[in-house]
């Protein structure tokens, strides 16, 4: 029985063992954006100023190890050559899946560390968070660096985004079950449940990169001689004669010079700052606008919905793309975020059914617009590489630079979001019990009775002033990327001119 399942294992298709390292990474990550503020705001009781320092301090740390991470991976791949280049060689991908192997055990262990008290709240969130990010950016990196390494063409890169997709939906899974063992006041079940999923994600990297790996040193020898195509594609090799070394102030330099990849940058920067506005305050948009009309049973499945949705919805956003271009499916789908808010605006907070469908469509489609623009920055690694005439696609390097401009809005999210609220409403989450300090009885009956609905209020506007402010600024931003239709034709065809003759496409990995 147990060498029937290794063999079927074996003859999995490729590119479904490359998407099933997404559900290793969505068990874990998704419970960890739910949950993490919560638990040390609620349950370590963390003050404010910790709280501030230790976000400002991961801003910094969450920006900056991404462009190094990729620096250290892919600073000899920079290297241009007179000649041609020479792209997707075994030994990168062989490369990239050691990292894999390595960052994605470490990564699980690190998520455990948030949900035992192991020193002062402020040092452990501070720890905890960079911790956990340097070794989610390792394996983000690596993974999404294989999806321009493996195929070049649109198709192929659309069929391994597809099974990321169904597999993160998979993962999303964990959502629903992380909801039932869910108590600030008894930690110990949900404690045992991550244990669980850390053990699952470990087991699940370990054996899916040594599937890849196998997979590939075995094609590798049968598409290629040893003993000279390696020699020609090795990655490290010194005594090229007209090879030129690329420092990081000219990549840099060259990055400054490449105009749609300044403007995507713009885009993505508040499509990530809306993504984790959404995540980090959709409890707190149940609790205070429907929790008096909906049952637990309902916000329950609202909340499983809004992270298991976006990934079965990005199946058929990936349709479209194959249709039209990624271009135009992102665009609609900023049009879209920007009809619904107005709708919901007008309609006002007291339409309950609306509202649930609102709350639930606007991460479904925010989320799927995060998924589709993994694929633009694959357009920009080819782009990169031939305007650059790359020795190697830098296809980590330059994951890592859109990382750097745009993972500070993972930070801006939480901060402008209880910002705002404060100031609009007075409401402080960091007050141990805010409603009641406000709310008392007798000396301030008008404020009691005032406060509920400000608060109300104030949840409301945040939830359709911020995706109407976002969409504006996308559109704007999106009118300006030109990457796409002729001009995206003109370079996958010279990127597959340099690829002949050397590594296979997926299909036939």
């Amino acid at each position: 029985m147990g060498l029937r399942l290794l063999a079927c294992l074996f003859h999995l298709p490729t590119a479904v063992i490359y998407g099933s390292l997404s559900l290793f990474v969505s068990i874990l990550h998704n419970v960890f954006l739910l949950y993490y503020v919560d638990t040390f705001v609620s349950v370590y009781k963390i003050d404010k100023l910790s709280f501030w320092i230790g976000e400002t301090v991961f801003l910094i740390w969450n920006s900056l190890n991404d462009p190094l991470f990729g620096w250290l991976s892919d600073r000899v791949f920079l290297s241009t050559q007179q000649a041609g280049a020479e792209i997707s060689s075994p030994e990168v991908v062989l490369k990239r899946l050691r990292a894999l192997s390595h960052n994605g055990p470490l990564f699980a262990i690190s998520f455990l560390s948030f949900w035992v008290s192991w020193a002062h709240p402020g040092l452990q969130f501070l720890l905890c968070l960079c911790m956990y990010d340097s070794f989610l950016t390792m394996v983000d990196l690596h993974h999404n660096a294989l999806l321009a390494d493996l195929a070049v063409s649109a198709k192929d890169r659309t069929s391994l985004n597809f099974y990321c997709s169904l597999f993160s939906a998979i993962g999303s899974l964990s959502v629903f079950m992380s909801y039932a063992v869910w108590n600030k006041e008894d930690f110990f079940s949900f404690r045992i449940f991550c244990v669980l999923l850390a053990l699952c994600s470990i087991v699940g990297f370990t054996l899916s990169t040594q599937l890849l790996r196998q997979r590939f040193q075995a094609d590798g020898k049968a598409k290629w001689d040893q003993e000279s195509t390696l020699k020609e594609l090795y990655i490290e090799k010194l005594s090229v004669p007209q090879e030129k070394r690329i420092t990081l102030a000219e990549y840099l330099q060259q990055l400054s010079r490449h105009r749609n990849f300044l403007w995507f940058v713009c885009v993505n920067l508040v499509q990530v700052f809306h993504c984790h506005f959404n995540s980090n305050f959709f409890p707190l948009f149940l609790e205070h606008l429907l929790s008096d009309q909906i049952s637990v049973s309902t916000g329950s499945f609202l909340l499983g919905v809004s992270y298991i949705a976006p990934h079965l919805n990005n199946l058929y956003f990936l349709s479209l793309c194959r249709r039209y271009g990624v271009y135009a499916v992102v665009r609609g789908l900023f049009f879209l975020k920007l009809a619904l808010s107005v709708v919901m605006f007008l309609a006002g907070p007291d339409q309950v059914y609306l509202l649930c469908i609102f709350i639930a469509s606007n991460r479904v489609f925010t989320e799927g617009t995060c998924k589709l623009l993994n694929l633009v920055v694959t357009d920009l690694v080819d782009e990169d590489l031939v305007l650059n005439r790359r020795k190697q696609a830098a296809s980590a390097l330059l994951f890592g630079m859109v990382a750097l401009v745009t993972k500070p809005g993972q930070t801006f999210a939480p901060l402008i979001g209880t910002w705002l609220l404060c100031e609009y409403t007075g409401y402080d989450i960091f007050q141990r019990n805010p409603l009641n300090n406000m709310v008392s009885p007798q000396p301030k009956l008008e404020s009691a009775v005032a406060l509920e609905p400000t608060l109300r209020q104030g949840c409301f506007y945040l939830l359709v002033f911020v995706p109407i402010t976002c969409a504006l600024l996308q559109l704007l931003s999106w009118s300006q990327f030109s990457l796409h239709g002729k001009r995206l034709q003109v370079v996958k065809a010279q990127r597959q001119s340099l690829t002949q003759g050397q590594a296979p496409e997926v299909k036939t990995i």
